[in-house]
């Protein structure tokens, strides 16, 4: 049962995922606030400020330069990981997003003209980022690895 503690003891796997949960949690209250309702789904959720991916990832390649220096192998993989997940969030699943709108609407306007009836389908709209929500995502990825490196470790 060793590697039980060895796991929730893992600083630089804790402040990832304490990076992801702090950006989960910005993300439910600014949705609320912007939104003025409360959607439980977006602490889960994907898309929307800021960006809980590139918060996490940022946490993990900061730590890691951290921990064991910005030559080590550690670092060079985690900043590389981090730079084509904040790129993927930009580019790919933003697109994706987009496209998931526009067929929703499709879908509705089809639904709306005809009387034949579609098996009901709604695809997911968030799940990209825009630049400032990555930007964001990183910012607080850099923070939270800084606070929890200079007060915790």
């Amino acid at each position: 049962m060793n590697w039980v503690q060895d796991l929730f003891t893992n600083i630089i796997l804790m402040t990832s995922i304490c990076s992801w949960l702090t950006a989960q949690v910005l993300k439910t209250i600014i949705y609320a606030a912007i939104n003025k309702k409360i959607d439980f789904k977006r602490l889960v959720g994907d898309g929307g400020m800021p960006s809980g991916h590139s918060a996490t990832v940022t946490s993990l390649a900061v730590m890691c330069g951290l921990i064991h220096g910005v030559d080590s192998s550690q670092f060079a993989i985690s900043a590389i990981f981090a730079i084509v997940v904040c790129h993927d969030a930009m580019g790919v699943r933003l697109e994706t997003g987009k496209q998931a709108v526009i067929i929703n609407e499709m879908l509705a306007v089809f639904d709306a003209l005809t009387s034949k009836q579609l098996p009901e389908v709604k695809l997911k709209e968030f799940v990209g980022h825009t630049p400032l929500q990555v930007i964001a995502g990183i910012l607080l990825g850099i923070a939270n690895a800084l606070v929890i490196y200079f007060f915790i470790v």
